[in-house]
């Protein structure tokens, strides 16, 4: 996972739960949903960025084999 990649899952991560918590405090709800659903967009970044990192090494393992055999 590149770092721009991790910093943006982070930063909607760290958002979400800013706008979560004064969602709360201040009881609005709306607030707190649009937290939570900003969190999770960064928990989706987080695992599509990992996806991509195994297909890449998972791609690099098989270049690695069909060297070896030439």
């Amino acid at each position: 996972m590149g770092f721009e990649e991790k910093a943006d899952a982070a930063g909607d991560k760290f958002t979400g739960k800013v706008k979560e918590t004064a969602g709360d405090v201040t009881g609005n709800d709306r607030l707190a949903a649009e937290g939570r659903a900003d969190q999770a967009k960064g928990h989706i970044k987080d695992a599509a960025e990992k996806v991509k990192d195994a297909v890449e090494d998972a791609a690099e393992n098989v270049k690695k084999l069909f060297d070896k055999d030439k």
